[in-house]
C-alpha cells in the first residue's frame, strides 16, 4: 500500500541555518532514490539533497531562499515502499505522545526533554516567574553548555503554580522544570527543543559585521565593575542566537535596549548598536572618509563614464570566502617563510610507480607526497597542528592528522579534508583526494568533509609561479603554499647539477608560531619531501 514518506535534512555537520539556491522538483513530480531536491550553499559550499525514496512528491514545504537545518522537512512523498519504510517516532514524539494520551489533569509537569548526550547544563536564565501565564511554546528557561545555548518552551499552556529551577542550577534529561495549571494539562509533559529563533534574531553567514573593539576585553582578574557587567549581561532580555552573535561581535548587550515584544533584544539591535559605535570610531579617526577601525574606505566609482561595463554579481561562496579572508587578515598577524625544496629524487621515484598505479586504476600526483610529507612533519612540529583558544591564553594540540586540499572549483575555492593522513597509504590517498576534488566541483560534498583540518595546503604548481603568500584559514595556525617545480642548476660542493626545485611558501599565525620555529619546520619539510624514505620514520 501507498505511504507518505518525510524527506528530511540529513546530517550537514555543525550548521544551523544553510540557505536554498536552487529547488530542483515540483510538487506532483516523480522522483527515484537519490534524486537531487534542493541545492543548500553554506559559506564554505553547495551541496545538493537528495531524496532517501522514490515515488511521488506530493507536499513541497520550502523555497528558493529558506534557511534550513538538519531535520528540517523538505517534501513529502508517497511512496509504494511498506510501512515499514516509513520513518519512526523519535523518543522524544512517543514520550510526548504517551503522556498526551494521559488524560487532561489540572496541573501538568514540564521536564527538560532529550538533549542528546549532554548533562547536568547549567541554567543560565530563568524568563518567567511562578504565577505567571504562559503560552504553549513559550520559553521558560535558557540552558547553556560548552558548545551552545538553547531555550527549553512550555508543552502547556497556562499558569505556573511551582517552579523548581533557579539560575546556575545544573539540569539533565528528565529534570522538572515547572508545574503548570492548565486546561489539558498532562500527568508529566517534556518540553520540545527550541525551535531555531526567527530570520530576524538568527546571525547568518551571509550578514556578518565587521565591527571595531565595542566592549573591553576580559581582564585576568574580574573587578567588581566588571562582575556588575557580567550580571547584567546574563540578565538581558536575547534569545541564544543573539548572544552567541552579540559574543562574536564583542558586544555588552546589557548596553543595548530591545525593540522586540517585552523588549527582547533582536539581531537587528545588535547591528543598529554596532553601526553606531562604528560611525563613533569613525568619527574619532577622522571622519567619514574612514571605517571602523580607522581603515580609509575605498570610493565607489562610476565606471561607466570610462567606457562600456557589465556588473556580474560574484557567486555567494565567491563573497563568503573573500569576507572570511578578509576577516583573518585583519586578526591574525600573519608570517609567511620562503623555501625551496629539492624534489628530485622524489619525483623519479612517483614517475617509477606511474604505471603500477595506472594498472590499479590510481592517478598518483605529487601533490599526495605533500601531503604525506606534512603529516610527518606535523608529527615532529605538534604546535603547527594546534588552534589557539578564543580567548588568547591556552592552546588546543590535535591528536589526529587531517589535511585541507584547497581546491579551486567553477563556484569558488572550497577546501575539502582529507582524514587521517597518517594512517593511508600513497594509494589511498590518492584515490581519496580524487573523489573529493570530484565532488567539491560537482558541487557534491558534505560539510563534515570540509571541516577539522589540522592545516591546510594550496597548491598552485598545476598552474604556474615562483611562489605566493596564502592567507591562514582560522581555527588552523599555518597553511603550506605550493608552486611549480622547475629544473636549476644547483651547486653541490664540487660543481652545478640539475635538480628539479619546488618553491615553498609557509603562512602561520605569529600569536602561535615564531620565527625559529617556522623556519625548522621548513627546513625539516624540505628535507622530508626530498627523500620518501623520510616519510617512514614519523
Amino acid at each position: 500500500m501507498a505511504a507518505s514518506i518525510d524527506i528530511r535534512v540529513p546530517d550537514i555537520g555543525e550548521y544551523d541555518s544553510v540557505e536554498i539556491i536552487e529547488v530542483l522538483v515540483a510538487q506532483g513530480e516523480s522522483v527515484v532514490a537519490e534524486q537531487s531536491l534542493i541545492t543548500l550553499e553554506s559559506d564554505k559550499a553547495s551541496m545538493e539533497i537528495p531524496s532517501t525514496h522514490a515515488g511521488t512528491i506530493t507536499e513541497l514545504v520550502v523555497n528558493v531562499g529558506d534557511k534550513l537545518k538538519e531535520g528540517d522537512l523538505i517534501a513529502r512523498v508517497t511512496s509504494e515502499a511498506p510501512a515499514e519504510a516509513q520513518e519512526k517516532p523519535t523518543a522524544t514524539e512517543s514520550q510526548t505522545t504517551q503522556a498526551a494520551s494521559a488524560g487532561s489533569a489540572n496541573v501538568g509537569r514540564v521536564i527538560v526533554p532529550e538533549i542528546g548526550d549532554f548533562e547536568e547544563i547549567e541554567v543560565i536564565e530563568v524568563l518567567v516567574n511562578v504565577g505567571d501565564v504562559v503560552e504553549l511554546d513559550q520559553s521558560l528557561i535558557t540552558l547553556e553548555s560548552d558548545k551552545a545555548s538553547m531555550e527549553i518552551p512550555s508543552s502547556i499552556a497556562g499558569k505556573i503554580t511551582s517552579m523548581a529551577v533557579s539560575v546556575g542550577d545544573k539540569l539533565s534529561q528528565g529534570a522538572l522544570i515547572a508545574e503548570i495549571e492548565g486546561s489539558a494539562a498532562t500527568a508529566e509533559t517534556p518540553a520540545k527543543a527550541a525551535p531555531q529563533p526567527a530570520e530576524s534574531e538568527t546571525a547568518t553567514a551571509s550578514n556578518p559585521v565587521t565591527t571595531a573593539p565595542v566592549a573591553n576585553k576580559p581582564q585576568s582578574k574580574t573587578s567588581p565593575t566588571q562582575k556588575l557587567a557580567d550580571e547584567s549581561y546574563r540578565k538581558a532580555h536575547a534569545s541564544p542566537a543573539v548572544r552567541k552573535f552579540a559574543r562574536q561581535l564583542g558586544v555588552d548587550l546589557s548596553l543595548i535596549t530591545g525593540s522586540g515584544r517585552k523588549n527582547r533584544i533582536l539581531k537587528d539591535d545588535v547591528q543598529e548598536f554596532v553601526k553606531s559605535a562604528m560611525s563613533s570610531a569613525g568619527s574619532n579617526y577622522g571622519g567619514a572618509g574612514h571605517a571602523g577601525a580607522g581603515i580609509p574606505s575605498i570610493p565607489e566609482v562610476d565606471f561607466s563614464k570610462f567606457g562600456e561595463v557589465e556588473r556580474v554579481e560574484m557567486t555567494r561562496i565567491n563573497v563568503l570566502t573573500s569576507e572570511n579572508l578578509h576577516r583573518a587578515w585583519l586578526n591574525l598577524p600573519m608570517v609567511t617563510h620562503h623555501d625551496d625544496a629539492d624534489i628530485t629524487e622524489t619525483e623519479a621515484f612517483r614517475q617509477s610507480i606511474k604505471k603500477e598505479a595506472a594498472d590499479q586504476g590510481v592517478r598518483v600526483t605529487g601533490l599526495v607526497f605533500h601531503i604525506k610529507a606534512l603529516t610527518a612533519a606535523l608529527k615532529q612540529f605538534p604546535r603547527f597542528n594546534s588552534s589557539l583558544s578564543a580567548d588568547g591564553q591556552s592552546l588546543f594540540y590535535k591528536k589526529y592528522f587531517n589535511i585541507g586540499i584547497a581546491v579551486d572549483t567553477p563556484n569558488g575555492l572550497v577546501v575539502p579534508v582529507l582524514k587521517d593522513t597518517d594512517k593511508k597509504s600513497i594509494y589511498e590517498l590518492s584515490e581519496e583526494m580524487t573523489d573529493l576534488s570530484t565532488r567539491a566541483r560537482d558541487k557534491k560534498l558534505k560539510p563534515s568533509e570540509m571541516q577539522g583540518a589540522s592545516m591546510t595546503i594550496s597548491s598552485l604548481g598545476g598552474i604556474g609561479g615562483n611562489g605566493f603568500t596564502p592567507i591562514v584559514n582560522p581555527p588552523e595556525v599555518a597553511i603550506l603554499g605550493i608552486t611549480r617545480a622547475k629544473m636549476q642548476p644547483v651547486w653541490n660542493g664540487e660543481d652545478f647539477t640539475p635538480r628539479l626545485m619546488c618553491p615553498l611558501d609557509l603562512t602561520y599565525d605569529h600569536r602561535v608560531i615564531d620565527g625559529a620555529d617556522g623556519a625548522r619546520f621548513m627546513a625539516h619539510y624540505c628535507k622530508v619531501i626530498g627523500d620518501i624514505r623520510k616519510m617512514l620514520l614519523y
